[in-house]
């Protein structure tokens, strides 16, 4: 995409934001859904293709490019990215980074037209530890059978197709046996558990996913070859944490926005609150940890988009992101006072929203392992 047309793209998006998201962000709230009529928008815009190569119908924004987007889409509710989110991040990115021509020709244009994708990893018994997953699936002539529970499965009820990581070879230990798999929702034997009840996050959707004797071609396997399911999975990550730090980055944005304008607003003791040098204190850390995660995500960004290896520094940005984003929603909340705990007010909706960011795709302490670990392999560690 030129420099022209993505700045008439991020311009619509921007507005978008303000004038149809923003707006319906306690409706959200209420109805546990993002309305229809704001999906088949996001369809129009073409957001759910935002990250698939033009050549599949997609818009084929490099991730410097999704990141100013996700930017923008962090400014509000976390449901609305989260609706895009698995289609444009880790559901899709699988096929387009390791698919065969033949799945990126079946599936790419279907997802930049608005089918949401879902992404299969999690188990029960195997969150952080995502090497040790045990839905199987064994090969029957040309057809593979998966049985087994995916957890906490974003977008699950509502995708049209899932990318599913499951054990094709129970010889191999870890991640060498785990292969990705292209399966569609409607596939027989598919079953969904409950929408989970969440602290947080009204609007978006996740719940189980059971496997029993689910019937996939061979040829549905991403890359078309058994085995390398994990490495698969670890590179889809690695943008998916770009895409992450640059949700974070909108949502820091906002907040400091929010703090400001009640600060100005609220007045004590006979003056604004913005007029207390401690308040004062409280926006400027929050400021400052705004601008530190965007100059992290534009750095990653820029690096990914070069081909640069980034897992190290990827960690080091959604760690830091995440954590700082926690900062400054519990600023907000302390610079609002007691109107901060209330529902009425924005950032008390964004404080419960938040805490997810420092556990999914990857726990704080996932990332500072991944971090440490690298740094230790560089000074000559066997780790």
């Amino acid at each position: 995409m030129d420099n022209e047309t993505f700045s008439i793209l991020l311009d619509t998006v921007a507005r978008f934001v303000d004038e149809r998201l923003i707006p319906n962000e306690d409706r959200v709230e209420e109805e546990d859904a993002v309305p229809e009529e704001i999906l088949d928008e996001m369809r129009e815009m073409g957001l759910f293709g935002l990250t698939i190569p033009e050549e599949y119908g997609g818009l084929g924004l490099s991730a410097s490019e999704e990141a100013r987007v996700i930017f923008e889409m962090g400014r509000t509710s976390f449901a609305y990215r989260s609706a895009i989110g698995t289609t444009v991040g880790i559901g899709s990115q699988g096929i387009v980074m390791d698919g065969t021509e033949e799945q990126k020709r079946e599936w790419l244009p279907r997802l930049a037209a608005g089918m949401m994708a879902s992404f299969a990893l999690t188990e029960p018994d195997a969150g952080s530890d995502a090497a040790s997953i045990k839905t199987s699936a064994d090969l029957e002539g040309d057809v593979y059978r998966i049985n087994g529970t995916k957890r906490y499965i974003t977008n699950a009820p509502r995708a049209g197709m899932l990318t599913v990581m499951a054990r094709t070879d129970r010889n191999e230990p870890g991640a060498r046996g785990i292969s990705a798999f292209i399966v569609p929702a409607d596939a027989k034997g598919i079953s969904f558990g409950k929408p989970d009840k969440k602290m947080g996050q009204k609007g978006t959707v996740t719940s189980d996913v059971i496997f029993d004797d689910v019937e996939v071609p061979a040829a549905n396997i991403i890359g078309g070859e058994p085995g390398r399911g994990f490495k698969t999975a670890m590179k889809v990550l690695d943008r998916g944490r770009v895409h992450l730090s640059a949700l974070a980055s909108g949502m820091c944005h906002r907040l400091v926005q929010e703090s400001v304008q009640y600060a100005v607003q609220r007045k004590q003791f006979g003056q604004q609150i913005a007029a207390f040098q401690l308040v004062q204190g409280l926006i400027a850390d929050s400021q400052t940890d705004a601008y530190a995660c965007w100059c992290l995500t534009q750095d990653v960004a820029r690096r990914f988009d070069e081909g640069q290896r980034i897992s190290r520094d990827v960690a080091s940005a959604k760690y830091f992101t995440s954590e700082a984003l926690g900062r400054c929603a519990d600023r907000a909340v302390q610079v609002h006072g007691g109107a901060g705990y209330m529902a009425e007010y924005k950032v008390e909706r964004f404080y419960r929203d938040v805490r997810l960011m420092r556990i999914y795709e990857g726990t704080s302490q996932i990332q500072q392992t991944i971090i440490a670990k690298a740094l230790l392999r560089e000074a000559g560690m066997k780790i």
